[in-house]
């Protein structure tokens, strides 16, 4: 579900950009809007609407019939609802725990700080290009075992499912993912086999020894895990990483404060994540007929569920449309909620963390290039034209 989706037509750079006041007049209309010529999908922002329908899978579906992204089986465990969904979770939670995490900060701020020296003599850069896609496409690269000498090839491919180029309609749309998507599993089908003959210290190695329920998973298995990886480790934290430093080059008091505290950077991190919310939404499918505070939605329709809305509501947060660093119980809802909140999200945290501290010790001033107008993409909310100076 875009955004042009949900207003009905083509959106300005500025909506792109804020869009906050079209999230409020969506939560104004009612709990789960109509969109579509014949109303064929629901829209649900509210933050208590929103927390329903994340919390009853048994009503609406993470599955297979959801979302088609290029797959040709359920991705796991995102498209498996429970109660299969807790074997798959208890395997691969123990992977992503904080204590696991931690031991990849090392590596993760060698790299920040590799990164940061190309550009920081050169006093501009493109922060999307030069930092923000290539971190955490090489950290998770590292992690699956794929080679990271073929990064602009895998980014390639997972821009080719999330925002393919050259889309003339609808149909073609599906068919340039298609087409990716069987691309992708050929690289994951190949390193899979690469693994099963010869294993290595890398996650794909992890989950052929490991075990479901007595069960070893089966190699289609474990490239429908390595499919949904692949593409949700080489966005998300590449759209964090955009709009965080967006913000902060356009607001300069707050980005001062990251310089003068960065014990403040973590909570800074969730307050951003809180208001910009990346990852926009989510779609889910409904099992049954049902209702929500009133509103039919039939069996079978998609229902997304706008995160960044739930987020900024009104109703939930006081000052919802204030960034503040110092805001205290901050349960936001950006990393999803319910048995499919995000897997990644320690890693997600660690990296954005990391790549805050290391930016701001060596780039402490730094603006928007004169002439600038951001663009964010629709849906993950990147921003390809982040040209800063210092």
């Amino acid at each position: 579900m875009s955004m042009m989706d949900m207003a009905g037509g083509a959106l300005d750079l500025e909506a792109l950009a804020h869009p906050q006041p079209l999230y409020k007049a969506l939560r104004d209309v009612a709990p789960a809007v109509p969109v579509g010529e014949n109303g064929e999908m629901f829209v649900v922002g509210g933050d208590e609407d929103v927390r329903e329908v994340l919390h009853h899978p048994e009503i609406y579906s993470s599955g297979f019939d959801a979302v088609h992204i290029g797959q040709v089986r359920p991705l796991i465990p995102l498209q498996i609802d429970p109660p299969e969904h807790r074997a798959y979770r208890k395997l691969l939670d123990p992977i992503f725990a904080p204590k696991r995490v931690a031991l990849l900060e090392d590596r993760t701020r060698a790299l920040v700080r590799d990164l940061i020296g190309n550009v920081v003599d050169d006093g501009r850069c493109n922060f999307h290009h030069s930092i923000a896609e290539p971190l955490p496409s090489t950290v998770f690269l590292e992690l699956l075992g794929l080679p990271v000498s073929r990064a602009q090839e895998f980014i390639a491919l997972k821009d080719g499912i999330i925002r393919p180029p050259g889309v003339k309609s609808e149909e073609h749309r599906q068919q340039l993912v298609n087409e990716t998507g069987r691309r992708i599993y050929e690289v994951l089908e190949e390193v899979v086999d690469q693994r099963k003959a010869e294993p290595k210290d890398d996650f794909i190695s992890t989950f052929l020894s490991a075990e479901v329920d007595g069960h070893t998973l089966t190699r289609e298995d474990v490239v429908d895990i390595c499919y949904l990886f692949f593409l949700a480790g080489l966005d998300t934290v590449t759209a964090s990483l955009d709009c965080f430093i967006a913000y902060l080059a356009q607001h300069s008091e707050q980005r001062q404060r990251l310089v003068d505290d960065p014990g403040c950077i973590p909570h800074a991190i969730e307050e951003m994540i809180r208001f910009e919310s990346p990852v926009a939404g989510v779609i889910r499918i409904t099992t049954q007929d049902t209702e929500l505070k009133g509103c039919p939605i039939k069996k079978g329709t998609p229902v997304s569920v706008m995160l960044g809305s739930a987020n900024t509501d009104e109703k939930a947060w006081e000052d919802a449309d204030s960034i503040d660093f110092d805001r205290p119980d901050n349960k936001h809802i950006a990393f999803g909620g319910g048995v499919h909140r995000c897997l990644g999200s320690h890693l997600a945290r660690m990296e954005l963390r990391v790549a805050m501290e290391e930016w701001h010790r060596a780039v402490p001033e730094y603006s928007l290039a004169d002439g600038i107008a951001l663009r964010y993409s629709q849906g993950l909310r990147a921003v390809e034209n982040l040209e800063l100076v210092w």
